[in-house]
């Protein structure tokens, strides 16, 4: 926190009690501005923590006053669940995709729970059709893992295989043996999601990170 946004929240402070001198506040008075940023103006959690930190600081080394912030006061941050799409809704999504490499892509995703990076790095070799199953090599936390292949999605691979013939990855962008690039992925799920009617109700998240849905991992 810089120097400008302490005197900032200590301005917005003395201007609270402007009859009152610097010198001369409490943390009684100070309590009640914390209540009046959290109550009366609805500040958000980072709001009320910038301006208790720099009260706090003005305490101890102007002051020369112990303080100890009000945490209790602080309104805490809401959590809420990504919206997460059903399986009717992801059905409706993947029927939209006439292209067969990218409905496959989506099928993986959804059927497998992989994140992006982690498909955009799959090999040909990771399909495991005897066990059915894929291997992820170095995904989250730079391990080795595998995760399920459905029948249906092995029978839309082998299509996708024989069509495209891809090398060395099982997903090539521009030019053989060139993985394709997440962006692009997220691109054909994004317009797929639109095409589907389904854009104002789910969240796409950041390259690494996106799924179709939370699937079992193994």
């Amino acid at each position: 926190m810089t120097i400008r946004n302490y005197l900032g929240e200590l301005r917005y402070l003395f201007s609270y009690f402007p009859d009152v001198a610097p010198l001369d506040f409490d943390s009684e008075m100070v309590m009640q501005y914390l209540l009046y940023l959290t109550k009366t103006l609805g500040c958000d959690r980072s709001k009320c923590c910038t301006a208790a930190q720099s009260i706090s600081f003005f305490f101890r080394h102007v002051l020369q006053k112990p303080y100890v912030i009000p945490t209790v006061i602080y309104p805490r941050k809401v959590k809420t669940l990504p919206p997460v799409m059903s399986a009717e809704e992801i059905l409706k999504v993947i029927n939209t995709i006439d292209n067969i490499k990218h409905r496959s892509m989506l099928m993986l995703l959804y059927s497998t729970g992989l994140r992006l990076s982690e498909l955009t790095y799959l090999r040909i070799t990771d399909i495991d059709s005897k066990n059915m199953r894929v291997k992820v090599v170095q995904g989250k936390g730079s391990k080795d893992r595998y995760t399920i292949l459905s029948q249906q999605v092995l029978l839309e691979l082998r299509a996708y295989y024989v069509q495209y013939r891809p090398v060395e990855y099982l997903f090539n962008g521009m030019g053989k043996g060139r993985r394709y690039s997440q962006r692009s992925i997220q691109r054909v799920v994004q317009n797929a999601i639109v095409k589907a009617g389904l854009d104002n109700k789910v969240l796409f998240c950041s390259h690494h990170q996106t799924q179709l849905c939370h699937a079992p991992r193994r």
